[in-house]
Order: structure tokens, then sequence, then C-alpha cells
């Protein structure tokens, strides 16, 4: 590599470098990535990890700059007064590594930005600069793969900062700020805490609600057909379904109305079980033979080479994999060199790539498995700045899976596997195969029988696509019929009637919302991982999973309704597609951001009285809303019964519940909004009452005593619900509801249960039931029980045995590290060691914690990988919980300051006086 070349130095000329005495600092993202990149970089040259972005908006008052802490708009951290200026801070534990790079930089003759190459990427380089402020030349290192020819070739043609492409992000992060912080604000107030809105987010959630909307109006249809086996004379058989009777149709799914269940065409014949069953002993005596045979060839070609999206929802329905997990390991995959860059939109290959595919499978597959022209794929990309190549293995040269998988941990070598297969596959033959329908008549009835067979496998012998529908994947399947002519004789070995039910609409998976989401234009592929992460996430409580399937909660669908009644522009698809467009529009310099940025925010005076912004319609909207409407759904009413009343779903502060005129019932966990259908309510609201009668009555107390359910589960609870004195106790772990008498009731109630005086304090010695768990208590010592033995039987000797052994829980024994690395951490140059923490291993260096993911084996995990997992959660920043740990220390903190500097006044005080007085006696 020749090492003297130009590089530019703001508001400067090029000037020149010679790096065999220069001193440069190479910045990136990660020190994953700074490890791979410092490998193809010469002695003059260190390289540095910013751990993700340095600066951000504030999270909220407390983080605003005292200067803007009285201005109205400081709670959003951008000055809506001044054309949306952000106000950026450096956060509490980025101002350590910041402090690093000022102290390299200084001792550095050029400074190269090497972070990725998309939005977010050139707004960390730009607010790098920013804090750093260097006054040495600094040039924008940009490169697609973490090689050392494509290094080399960065370094050969560096570039400036891409003002646009940061000018949309920071609109982007803008927009969102406006829309989320101010519309999380009301849901909080309208529904509960947790809630959040976001730009994207909020649309994701509606798609899902509205998926769930139309399985709930589905109406199913059940139709009947004859399932049949047939062979021929030479005894090869095949399968067969009834298509026609008499010259007229036999239904299928498709044919049904999903509104009413009924046909769609009269001219249909609708059978029903008795019609099947008739029709089918009429055929056992009927002679058959085939009537039609249709052979149609068809070509099938290879897919594209995968973008950030497809490669998503591939690695979800092929590997399982949830979007972050196939982002998490894409990310591992391209830092240390093994793949391209994993964000984005293009289908497009190099030359050299295409070079090395084709030559892989003249290798591999043979020179009749590669089609004779090179493939070109055109994507639908509008931003030339970020057509990057799309995902492939790095280098000229693919190596093969099988080589690195020593290198790689599970899930990065299964999608390494998968990138390779797809990638090479692309430059393959087609693959040639033949559609069979054969047709079998008889006794009025027509039977079909349908086949395919491959005639030659192309490129399916390196990769087959996954399919979101299973049916239609078992279709596709090769299945060879036997070889039969018109008019020849067949056999019916077998006769069947067989029911069928219409099915809903599926519900969304990670793979079919991350294909919607892109076929609308909604957001970028780059940020569905974590979109699909965010709606997800336990603690908003909008979508579980069940299995692969997106279910929503009834909180769901009450923000939902919510924006849509109040702001249905918000959560409109084609505003949030057009809204992705002028984003777009930004990076590529056609348009500016302050005039969209008011209309949106204030709104458009010029425009009629409906066009208000948005700030104006949440002042209107926060008086106008009833979250009693927004939060209440018709289930149904019942036409027959004692209670007549309609039944609706409510959702409250502690989740939904059924609500029939006076009665209420509980809903159990899980229990999906379409699966609850109005027989299913009464029968909860009736089990719900069932409740209201008590087991019996406390011999001691006189009390009733009632089994319940409540959020967390069941309990007992003593006392009628007015009494002021009820007490309650849950049921002991492995307890059901159907084992509870009203003797085990009382023993329950017994709890915290005196098992009488330690014999050498004379301290009272307790069973209890607590969070985590039974246990024994004396004065201040306490022991978890084993597995086994219950608080309702434990004797004083037991207790007493178990108090006298170390402690296992609480300010406990540290366990053995389960590995300590010999290197030190790069950040806080303390050790870096793995703990068995209470959910699962960690690695840890003094400062941050990590878990280890799923499949990752403490044994085998290297120095690289520890670190990459601290970096990758050190970027995410702290957790509630620490930032709150932090913040009380530091109010604590001052509060000790502040007593001490009082306490010290009033010494100096005392002091004075002392020398007032002795002067006074002289």
């Amino acid at each position: 590599m020749d090492r003297r070349f130009l590089v530019g130095f703001p508001d400067t000329n090029e000037i020149a470098l010679d790096m065999s005495k220069d001193k440069a600092l190479v910045i990136v993202e990660s020190p994953a990535k700074a490890r791979t990149i410092s490998k193809f970089l010469g002695k003059g040259y260190t390289v540095e990890a910013s751990i993700g972005h340095i600066r951000d908006l504030p999270q909220g008052k407390k983080e605003v700059p005292e200067e803007y802490k009285q201005e109205e708009w400081a709670y959003l951290g951008v000055n809506v007064d001044d054309n949306f200026a952000p106000v950026y801070i450096v956060p509490a534990e980025k101002k350590k590594q910041v402090s690093k790079l000022k102290k390299l930089l200084k001792e550095a003759d050029a400074l190269f930005l090497a972070t990725d190459e998309d939005r977010e990427g050139e707004a960390i380089s730009w607010h790098l600069q920013e804090v750093l402020r260097p006054k040495v030349p600094v040039r924008r290192l940009v490169f697609h793969e973490i090689t050392k020819e494509a290094i080399s070739a960065a370094l050969e043609s560096t570039r400036e900062i891409d003002d646009s492409l940061v000018r949309a992000q920071e609109t982007r992060r803008i927009l969102d700020r406006l829309y989320g912080f101010d519309m999380s604000n009301l849901l909080w107030r309208k529904i509960g805490k947790g809630t959040s809105a976001g730009r994207v987010q909020s649309v994701a959630v509606r798609l899902i609600v509205q998926r769930e909307r139309e399985r709930m109006a589905f109406v199913n249809a059940t139709y009947w057909d004859l399932e049949a086996t047939f062979s021929t004379t030479e005894g090869e058989t095949m399968p067969a379904t009834l298509s026609a009777v008499d010259g007229r149709k036999i239904p299928s799914g498709k044919d049904f109305d999903s509104a009413t269940g009924r046909l769609k065409n009269d001219q249909l014949l609708l059978l029903n079980q008795s019609d099947a069953e008739e029709l089918m002993a009429r055929l056992r005596s009927a002679e058959f033979e085939v009537g039609k045979v249709e052979v149609k060839p068809f070509t099938e070609r290879p897919r594209p080479p995968f973008t950030t999206s497809t490669l998503q929802q591939e690695a979800n329905r092929k590997l399982g994999f949830a979007a972050q997990r196939t982002m998490s390991a894409a990310q591992r995959l391209y830092e240390n060199g093994y793949i391209t860059y994993m964000r984005t939109d293009s289908t497009t290959l190099s030359n050299e790539a295409i070079n090395a595919s084709r030559g892989l499978v003249r290798s591999v597959y043979g020179e009749n498995f590669l089609h004779p022209e090179v493939r070109v794929y055109k994507g639908k990309v509008k931003n030339a700045q970020e057509a990057h190549e799309a995902i492939r293995p790095a280098g000229t040269e693919f190596r093969l899976p099988e080589q690195i998988r020593s290198e790689l941990d599970s899930d990065q070598f299964r999608l390494y596997d998968l990138i390779w297969k797809r990638t090479v596959a692309c430059q393959m033959a087609d693959a040639r195969k033949q559609r069979v329908s054969i047709a079998i008549e008889g006794g009025g009835a027509t039977f079909t029988a349908s086949g395919t067979s491959i005639v030659f496998e192309g490129f399916l012998r390196a990769y087959v696509e996954g399919s979101d529908d299973p049916s239609a994947e078992l279709a596709n399947k090769e299945r060879i019929l036997p070889q039969v002519a018109e008019r020849d004789p067949l056999k019916a070995e077998s006769l069947e009637p067989k029911s069928h039910t219409t099915q809903p609409p599926a519900r969304y998976t990670e793979a079919t919302l991350t294909r919607t989401l892109e076929e609308r234009g909604i957001g970028r592929p780059s940020t569905y991982a974590s979109i699909i992460g965010t709606i997800t996430d336990e603690r908003r409580n909008y979508i579980l999973k069940k299995g692969t399937a997106l279910v929503p909660t009834w909180r769901a669908f009450s923000v939902t309704r919510l924006m849509e009644e109040h702001f249905q522009t918000l959560v409109d698809y084609e505003f949030t597609a057009e809204l992705e467009d002028f984003l777009d529009s930004i990076s590529r310099d056609e348009v500016g951001r302050e005039e969209y940025l008011k209309k949106f925010y204030f709104g458009d005076e010029s425009a009629d009285k409906h066009n208000v912004g948005l700030k104006a319609k949440l002042v209107d909207k926060l008086n106008e809303i009833d979250p009693k409407e927004t939060a209440r759904f018709l289930i149904g009413v019942p036409e027959e019964g004692e209670h007549r009343d309609p039944v609706f779903v409510r959702v409250g502060k502690w989740g939904p519940y059924l609500e029939q005129g006076e009665r209420t019932g509980s809903i159990p966990d899980g229990l999906a909004p379409d699966e609850l259908v109005l027989a299913k309510a009464l029968e909860l609201l009736e089990s719900s009452q069932v409740e209201e009668e008590p087991l019996g009555v406390h011999p001691e107390s006189g009390k009733p005593i009632y089994l319940k359910v409540g959020r967390f589960g069941p309990y007992i609870q003593l006392g009628d619900p007015d009494d002021p004195e009820k007490r309650n106790q849950g049921l002991l772990k492995g307890m059901e509801v159907e084992d509870i008498t009203l003797d085990l009731a009382c023993k329950l109630l017994e709890l915290p249960r005196t098992l009488g005086p330690h014999p050498e304090s004379g301290e009272a010695v307790m069973a209890c039931d607590g969070r985590y768990g039974p246990y024994v208590k004396c004065d201040k010592e306490n022991r978890s029980l084993p597995e086994g033995m219950s608080p309702l039987e434990v004797t004083l000797e037991q207790a007493v045995e178990l108090l006298k052994q170390p402690k296992t829980r609480g300010k406990r024994a540290p366990k053995e590290p389960l590995r300590v690395y010999e290197e030190k951490s790069p950040v806080t140059e303390s050790e870096v060691k793995i703990l068995d923490g209470r959910f699962g291993p960690y690695v840890t260096d003094g400062v941050t914690n990590a878990s280890l993911r799923k499949g990752m084996d403490p044994k085998e995990m290297t120095f690289e990988q520890a670190i990459d997992l601290l970096a990758e959660r050190a970027s995410k920043g702290p957790t509630k919980k620490a930032a709150k740990k932090k913040a009380t220390k530091k109010v604590a903190k001052k509060k000790t300051a502040k007593k001490s500097s009082a306490t010290k006044k009033s010494a100096g005080k005392a002091t004075a006086t002392k020398k007032t007085v002795k002067k006074k006696s002289e």
C-alpha cells in the first residue's frame, strides 16, 4: 500500500500525509470493528471505537443544560421556536470514552472517521467531529466490507462528511422526538403507564390489530368433498380430490365470503356430510378412467441476493430467528470481516462478487449449474447515496461455510451459511419443473390428481426459498404421479368423505410484518428489528408471541382505537410512507426540513382550520378524549339466558376484564382477542361469579374465605370484599385451583407461621412465603426452603438447621467466575470475567454487564466476543434501574455535601464566637 496520500482538512486545501512517519487516528463504532480494521493498517494508525453514538438528544428535562431548563420546549430537547434546533448532550456513560478519544487525537496528525456508510453512521461521524473539534486533517473513510482490499481502496478515495445524510438522520430524530414524547405522554394519561407511540411503531401495531379485527369478523364455513386413492393396472397409486359432480364444481376455501361464510358463486356444488357420504356410497361401484392429462413445464428463477429486509424474513422462516437476533449476528459477521455491510436496500453485486459466485458454482456444483449469462438484479432504491451492495460474503473469494465454522458461534455460522448459499444461488441456472394434472372420471364425478416434478434442479441444488404459507410450501414439494394416458382404466382403492373449514387470515409473523412494512414503504429495513423489539417488549404489553405469530393485546386495541379516532393521520399508512419519502428527499438534498416540521408541529395557517398541527391537536384532545370509551370493546349481546346486557371488554389500569351490567370477570392471560367470542366471555363471567361464593368460614375468626383470581394469579382472601381488615394469601408454587379445599385455605392463611423460639437466641422462628419463594427467618436472618419442603409443614428443628447454614441468597459469598480473561478491558482497564447470575451467565468489566445470548458457551467465548457483547450493551446506555440508582446516589451525595458544608459553617461560626468571647474577656 502506498503510504503517502492526500487528506482533506475543513476549510483548507488538501495536504499530503506520509504515513511512514505521521500518525493517524481511525474512529469506528465498535471494538470488534476496530480490531478487524487494525489488522489491515500499519503501525502509524491507531484504531479506536466510539462505542456507538457519543452524543444524543436529552432523555428528558433533567438532562437538558441549565440554560434551557426554563424553556417551554425543554422536555423535548428540541427548540421548536428556533427552526427546531436540537439540543445535544454527551451522556454521562459516554464521557470517559470521549475523553479517551480526545487524548488520542492530540497525538495524531490526521483523523479518519470510519463509521458505517448509512445515515446513522454519517451522523456518528458528524457528532465526533463536532465534539472532538480536531485541529488536524479530517476525512471520511467509507467501505462496505472489512477486507484488506476494501480498506486500501477506501484510503485512496476518502471524502468529506455528507451533510445531506446527516440532516436526514437529524430530521428523523427530531420527528421521532416530537411525535413520540408528546403522544406517549397523552397515552400515559389516557390509557396507563408503559404505553408509548412512535412514527413507525404505532403503524406496525395498527397493522397487527387490524389483522386481528379481520380474524374476529371472519365467519368460517364448512364444506365437504371426497379424498380418493386410485391405482393403475401396474399397481402404482396416486391420491386425488373430488373436483366436480355432474358438471358442477366443488368449492374450495377461496370461494366463500369471509364476512358471511356463504358461497360467492351459487353455481358451485356445496356438499354437507350426508351428501358426501351418499356420493361415496354411489361411487363405490363406479368404474373410473383417466379423462385428461395436462403437463405444463415451467421454470423457477433464483431469488436476488439478500437485502436487510429479505435477510430478516428468511432467517425468521428458515432459522426461527427474531429480527433482532438476525441483525445482532449479522453485525458481528460484518465487523469481523465475514460479510458485507448488513444495512442495505440494494440487490446489486459488484463485478468481483459476481465472479466469485460464478467461480464457486463451477467448482462446487459444475458447469451445467451455472447460468449462461451474468444475472443482474435491480432494486427499487431511490437513494443513490445509500444504494450499497447486497449482503454477501466478504472478499473476492468467498470462504466456504465449513472452512470458518470453528471461528463462528452457532448463530453466526447458520446466518453466514444462509447468506453464502443465497449469494451463490443467484448466479446459478434456472430450475426446470413441470406440473402434471390428471382428471379422473367415473359415476358422474371428476377427481383431480396433481403433481410436480423437477426436471433439472438448477439453483435448488444450493438454495430453496422459505415460505410463509406452510400449505403452499407443501404443495410446491415434488410429487411424482404415475405415467398414464387418456382412457386408461383406474381402480378406486379408497374413498373417504373429508370435511374442510375455511380459515381466517393468518396473523403476522416477524417475517410477514417486515415484508408488509417494506411493501408499503413504512420505515426503513434497518429499523425493523428495533421496531419489532419495541412492540413485543413485555413492559409495553402491546404484542405477544404465540409460536411465531404476533398477537395484539387488548391494550394494543385500546391504543390503536385512540390513535385512529383522534390522530388518524399519524397512523395512516400512506402518510407514514410519504414521511419516509420526505426523509429520503432530504438525504438527496432535494428539500429543506424547517417548513415541513413547522406544518407538522404547529399546523399550516394558510390551510383550512382542520389542518392543525400536532401541538394544538394534543391540547384539544387532552380534554376531549374519554378513556372509558376508547378502552371499551363490544363482544356481543346474549339472545337468551338470565343476563341479556351487552358484554364488553374494558381495558383498565391493571389489565383487561369483562363487563356485563354489574357483573365483571377476569380474562385469562394469553387468551387472544379473536378467541374471546361471546360464548367464551359468558363462560368466564359465570366462573368469575363462582369466586363470589366462599369456600367456607374460618374456624377462628368466623370470617368467610374466598378463592379469587387476580392479575398475578389465584389467591385466598379472608373476609368480605368490603372488610377493611381483609387479608390475602397467594397459593404456593405448584398448587392448582382445583386442589384448594377449606382446610388447605386455612393452613395457607396461617402464613407467616410461628414455629417456636430459637433454642439459642429465644427469638421466634417463622415460616413464610415471599416473592422469591418460601423461606424461614429468625430475627434478621433468613434462608430459602429447599425444593420439596413446604412452609406449611417445615418443623422448628428443620428451620434451625437451615438457619445454621451459610446464606445462599442476598449477601451471599460470590460464586467463582465461570471464566476470567487474561486481557484487561480496553474501556475500563479492569478485569473481564464471565459470572453465573440469577438469570444465567453474563460478562462484566466491572462497569457494564451483558447477558450471554442463547446458545453461547462461556467456555468457548473468546475475549473479542466478550468485549463485543459489552460494547453492544454499553451503546444502549444504562438500564432504567441503573440510571435510577445512579440518580439516587447523586442526590444522596449532594445532601451529604450540603450537610457537611452546613456542619463546617456551623463549626466555623462556633470557633469565631469562641474567639470573640475570648477577646472580650481579655
